[in-house]
């Protein structure tokens, strides 16, 4: 008589059938032990790092100033690493997978070669099926794990590497993020802002939180230049606030904005003995922050205190065209601070005694080094004498680290006016400082020698960038450029102004942040250069010689300017000293250049006049 065929089925219905007759064996407590042992592998293999301490942050309260991070989504919230907990090794997880794969592979290919043999063997069936069991019990539970994290992991190296020790010797390794061109359109230079908000725009805006209105204005869904028009301007300024804190925290300057008040508010003790005399009060000034700008690779937003409309809109826009084109540039040629004591001789002979006895470079190092005992951070850099008649003008230039070292140059001067009283006992100081400095005054020895910090900043716009964003042709702005700031200016006998109005956005970031607004006259000094490249682009330079800045003393200190220091990034002194006064020159060079461009537009296109008409005009006040 013919036997049935015998099916996969009738088989496994075998194999269940010999479980059962094995002695004092259950079935299920067997395959469960054996995705136990599985799921317990696993586990172990996942967390043989340590407890992993990948978490969210507690980002606060929604709508704190000090911590606005929530009004994102959860998804662009970096998880906080720490680095006294030891993390999964996930590289161990993916090696499992491979191997867990590769032998699930080839127990179906060696299934697969002589099935019917092994249909016919309980035995080897079962031990099939119970290969197959774990495999998928693996699959479910842990296959890709290690794909997803580590892929996660490897795309976020900030949050991958812990933050060294103190003890470690190896320096961390500093994240650069980049920031897209700012998509809101300037108000001064966009007809767009003549229109009323698009039609997507929220209709109930005013009803929203102010963190979920900041939240769509990070989103573009909302223009920041329309938050007056669509709130009022108290509440549009608080959004907006939330909305650049946020940016600005992506760069690791968070909470910047908590100390830059936008109400009537100041601690009058900072003041006392520090900055101002016989106070009746203070000035409010608006700060509007400008960016971001892509400066030597890094993204970086420029707060600018002023109250002449159009300015920080232009100097946006020019932000705007520079980050869309190369970024901006930026090198210091020099660094010095200078102070000139004028001294007198009974005659002229002896004036040049003193001239040609500080040449020698023996004796200068006898004045440097009575200079430097007076100081932590300064170094006399160079003695430099001039003589007219009876005088003479010791003009010495210090490095002063991270502060504008007025203060302690001149204490330096004292100190080298009294080695050369012991040299020459006849000499007289007639003034600390004899204008050959020279300090808060149009001069060409600046203009020629530098003071401070001297820097040169360049950048290069494409022509598609010229005609959609700054609204002209490379040709006409290099035109006007050379005809306006370098032959009109010659023409009109300038010191040091051969620019647009490089004067408007140095006084307006030296405001605020806390530089000495008298300075600018120097700090102004300028030539703004425009050449069309081969390419027919456009390209744009700066040269500052004499930017006199500091991050630390004078009005630093002040809560509000300290504000706009921490939003930079340069608050205090650096990590070596001078770095933060040196990135600062960088800014101020960075936003007279984004100035000089979008002014050198707007006169070029014949729309200056029109813009401040529109949007720097309001009806009298009845």
């Amino acid at each position: 008589m013919t036997s049935e065929p015998t099916t996969i089925g009738m088989r496994i219905d075998a194999v269940i059938a010999s479980l059962e007759s094995l002695p004092h064996s259950n079935p299920e407590i067997l395959y469960a032990s054996l995705i136990g042992a599985s799921l317990l592998f696993s586990f172990l293999v996942i967390n043989s790092g340590g407890s992993s301490s990948l978490a969210l942050p507690d980002r606060g309260d929604a709508d704190s100033l000090n911590k606005p991070k929530n009004i994102i989504s959860n998804k662009t919230k970096p998880m906080a690493s720490s680095s006294d907990e030891p993390q999964p090794k996930w590289h161990i997880l993916r090696l499992t997978n491979y191997i867990v794969t590769f032998g699930f592979l080839l127990s179906v290919l060696k299934f697969a070669s002589n099935a019917t043999t092994y249909l016919d063997d309980s035995t080897s069936l079962l031990q099939f099926l119970i290969i197959w069991s774990v495999s998928m019990c693996y699959f479910f539970g842990f296959f890709g794990i290690s794909f997803v994290e580590l892929d996660e992991l490897e795309s976020e190296p900030m949050l991958r590497n812990p933050m060294p020790s103190a003890e470690s010797a190896v320096p961390p390794v500093k994240v650069v993020k980049m920031h897209p061109p700012a998509s809101s359109a300037p108000v001064c230079t966009d007809p767009t802002s003549f229109q009323k908000p698009p039609p997507n725009t929220p209709t109930s805006i005013k009803e929203l939180s102010n963190g979920e209105i900041a939240s769509l204005v990070l989103q573009d869904k909302v223009k920041d230049y329309q938050l007056e028009k669509l709130l009022d301007p108290h509440r549009a300024v608080e959004v907006r606030r939330l909305k650049v804190d946020v940016q600005l925290d992506s760069l690791g300057h968070g909470g910047a904005l908590a100390e830059l008040p936008h109400k009537h508010d100041l601690d009058y003790k900072r003041v006392l003995g520090a900055n101002c005399e016989i106070v009746v009060g203070y000035i409010p000034i608006p700060v509007g922050m400008a960016g971001p700008i892509t400066l030597n690779g890094e993204s970086i937003y420029i707060p600018m205190a002023t109250t002449e409309g159009c300015l920080v809109a232009s100097t946006n826009r020019g932000c705007k065209a520079i980050t869309q084109g190369s970024g901006a540039v930026s090198s210091i040629l020099r660094d010095g601070i200078t102070r000139a004591p004028c001294v007198r001789m009974p005659s002229a002979k002896e004036a040049s005694d003193v001239f040609l006895w500080i040449e020698r470079p023996e004796n200068f190092q006898k004045l440097k080094e009575v200079f430097e005992s007076t100081t932590s951070f300064g170094k006399l850099l160079e003695a430099r004498p001039s003589v007219a008649g009876k005088n003479v003008y010791i003009r010495l230039r210090c490095f002063a680290g991270d502060a504008m070292g007025m203060n302690m140059i001149s204490k330096g001067s004292l100190a080298v006016i009294e080695c050369l009283r012991q040299v020459f006992p006849n000499l007289s100081l007639v003034a600390l400082s004899g204008n050959m400095c020279t300090d808060k005054k149009a001069a060409a020895i600046n203009w020629i020698e530098g003071r401070g910090k001297s820097v040169v900043i360049e950048a290069t716009i494409p022509k598609g960038v010229v005609r959609s964003t700054l609204k002209t042709s490379v040709p006409a702005i290099v035109e006007a450029n050379v005809n306006k700031n370098l032959i009109g200016s010659a023409m009109a006998g300038v010191v040091g102004g051969f620019n647009a109005h490089a004067s408007n956005n140095v006084t307006a970031v030296f405001l605020a942040t806390g530089q000495d607004p008298a300075q600018n006259v120097e700090s102004a000094n300028c030539i703004t250069l425009m050449e069309e490249t081969q390419e027919g682009d456009l390209w744009i330079s700066c040269t500052m010689p004499s930017i006199e800045v500091g991050t630390v003393g004078g009005g630093t200190g002040l809560p509000a300017q300290a504000a706009c220091l921490k939003a930079i990034g340069v608050k205090g002194g650096g990590e070596n000293p001078g770095d933060n006064a040196k990135q600062l020159a960088h800014v101020v060079a960075a936003a007279t250049m984004a100035g000089e461009l979008s002014l050198m537009a707007a006169l070029a296109s014949n729309s200056l006049v029109a813009a401040h008409m529109a949007h720097n005009r309001k009806p009298a006040s009845k």
